[in-house]
């Protein structure tokens, strides 16, 4: 499966004319998809093939919050599921159905992803300032920068890709 996606956007990423040998352009395109427009609507297409259960390339919150395939053991994992439906309603309501219909298009589901919305860079900095202001002051000190500087190289900005293939 993943050696299929990973065949899907390298076909995306190879322009026309199609020779299935990618340019210098073409294979950034490839690695980081978030950064092209074609790409970042391929994404979007994989993500609402794989989501969308009736078809219609659109998603409703049902199918947005479905739960991958298992069953819960215990209820230390019933809490995480709730949690993790519950911060996905969140998102879904309040972020990626821009009108308030009910539905995710693909449009929309294309705005939210877009590394560009200002949503996303907003949500990454104050994530990063809650966690290494030890001081609580609401900014970041140098001392504080030096010692998370880990966490920073590996934070969702500096890898937007991974970030997003993982959440969907």
């Amino acid at each position: 499966e993943v050696l299929e996606n990973l065949k899907d956007r390298w076909y995306q990423a190879d322009s026309p004319p199609s020779d299935l040998l990618l340019t210098e352009d073409e294979f950034l395109s490839f690695l980081h998809p978030e950064h092209s427009r074609g790409m970042l609507k391929f994404m979007v297409k994989e993500i609402v093939r794989d989501l969308d259960q009736d078809g219609d390339k659109q998603l409703s919150l049902p199918e947005f919050i479905s739960l991958p395939v298992g069953t819960v053991e215990n209820q230390q994992g019933q809490d995480i599921d709730d949690s993790w439906v519950r911060d996905r309603k969140k998102e879904f309501e309040e972020l990626i159905d821009a009108n308030h219909d009910g539905i995710v298009t693909m449009a929309e589901l294309e705005d939210y992803m877009d590394p560009m919305n200002e949503y996303n860079a907003l949500n990454e900095a104050k994530q990063m300032i809650a966690i290494a202001d030890e001081n609580q002051n609401q900014h970041l000190e140098p001392e504080e920068v030096l010692k998370y500087s880990e966490f920073f190289t590996g934070s969702k900005l500096m890898d937007y890709a991974r970030n997003v293939h993982e959440e969907f």
